[in-house]
Parts: structure tokens; C-alpha cells; sequence
């Protein structure tokens, strides 16, 4: 049995993540504030910004899962991009809030994850959903950029570690691409002066170069079954595969 533990599972990529491996038959844990309903999925209610709860939490995660499970893979798909302002004009809270949600709750998580399944002798997987924003700079996204190349670095980190690791855990920190999603849409619903690339998003729906979550998903699952991750490259985009 093949378990799965995703966070963010109520919508967008997180969603179709849940929904696509359970219809292949693996054992799928959803994390996520609001529970959704999905045969073959387990839902736990959880808020990512209550840092404090994430430790018991993963440990009950992984606890619940099938005596009989021969990989474990953690998805960290949850992340908000908000809050869109520039640096000078952002709320402290919201800043607070999402550098938990993007970057610390992961970091937890997956700390837990390498701590309880030192041991377990099959395949483990952190897959970190990242994005080119934590790759290149864009005004107005001054706490997103910075949480997602946070994420990045993490995982470079973990990956070195690991190398000497008795049983290591192979983790990737993966763009997606430009996804229709509800992120998409809190970026369009924002204001030029907060984000001066507001037009850019506006034109990628225009003109459908959004991908949809549901294509994502399928390429993202292709991808973790038949890459090896050994050897490909910690930090990788979607798009080149």
C-alpha cells in the first residue's frame, strides 16, 4: 500500500491530487481547513497556521496509516498568496500568516515526517510545491516570493542531509506552472497599485494559458511515478517534463 499525506486538499491541485491517486487505490491522508468529500480519502481538519498543532498532528497522521504500507510520500501543496502589496504597505498579521501556512508548516511537517519514519525501510517522498515566484523576484509578492524560495532552500537542505541518511527520504521542490485555481483568482481580484503585474495574470486567463488543476495533477502524479528522484535535480519545474 502506497500512502499519501496532502495538505491543501479542499480545492485546486490538492483537490485533484487526493481525488486522482485514491481512484488509483492508494491510501490517501487530506489535510486541509475545510473537509471534502472524496471516496477513498481520509479528511482531517486542519488549520496551517496553527503551527504549534502540526507536530501531534503528523504524528497522528502517519500512526493512522496502513501497517502494511511499503512508501510514504507528504505532499506540501497548501500555500496562500496573499498578502499582495508592496513591501512598506503589507499588514503584519497577513505576513505572519502566510510565512506559517507556505514555509513553516512544510518545514514541520516534513521534520516530523523524516523524525517518526526514520526507520521504515521503503520508499519515503517529500514533495514540495514551490513556484518560479520563489525563483525570480515580481513586485507586490514580497512574502510569496520569499516563502517559496524559503521552500526551495529547505529542501536543498534536507536533500544534502539525507544523502548520508540510513534510510533517506528523496524530496524535490517542484513549480507546477500557471494553474486555474482560486490563487489565480485572489491575484486577478487584487489592485495594480498593490500588484503591478495585475494585466499579465489577467491576459493568462484571457487567453487560456492557464493549465487546469486537474491536468496538473495527472502530470504531477506522472511525474513522481516515473522520475527517479536520486537523480533528478532537488529544484525542478513541472513544465520540463
Amino acid at each position: 500500500m502506497n500512502v499519501y499525506i496532502i495538505t491543501g486538499t479542499s480545492k485546486g491541485i490538492g483537490f485533484e491530487l487526493a481525488k486522482q491517486l485514491s481512484s488509483k487505490g492508494h491510501f490517501v491522508i487530506g489535510i486541509a481547513r475545510t473537509i471534502s468529500k472524496l471516496d477513498g480519502v481520509k479528511f482531517i481538519r486542519a488549520d496551517l497556521s496553527e503551527t504549534e498543532k502540526l507536530e501531534a498532528l503528523m504524528e497522528e497522521v502517519i500512526a493512522a496509516s496502513p501497517r502494511d504500507a511499503v512508501s510514504f510520500t507528504l505532499i506540501n501543496n497548501a500555500g496562500m498568496v496573499d498578502p499582495i502589496g508592496i513591501i512598506g504597505n503589507v499588514h503584519a498579521g497577513e505576513m505572519t500568516k502566510a510565512i506559517a501556512v507556505n514555509l513553516t508548516a512544510p518545514m514541520i511537517l516534513s521534520n516530523v515526517f523524516i523524525s517518526v519514519l526514520k526507520n521504515f525501510q521503503g520508499v519515503k517522498r517529500i514533495v514540495n510545491i514551490s513556484s518560479g515566484a520563489g525563483r525570480n523576484a515580481y513586485e507586490g509578492w514580497g512574502t510569496y516570493c520569499t516563502t517559496k524560495a524559503g521552500l526551495d532552500h529547505f529542501s536543498r537542505v534536507v536533500a544534502l542531509e539525507q544523502g548520508s541518511a540510513v534510510h533517506p527520504v528523496d524530496i524535490i521542490s517542484i513549480a507546477p506552472g500557471i494553474i486555474d485555481t482560486g490563487m489565480q483568482e485572489t491575484i486577478r481580484g487584487s489592485r495594480e497599485e498593490a500588484f503591478p503585474l495585475l494585466d499579465r495574470f489577467i491576459d493568462y486567463k484571457e487567453k487560456g494559458l492557464l493549465s487546469s488543476a486537474e491536468q496538473t495533477a495527472r502530470k504531477l502524479i506522472a511525474f513522481m511515478v516515473n522520475e527517479d528522484f536520486k537523480t533528478a535535480a532537488t529544484i525542478a519545474d513541472l513544465r520540463d517534463f
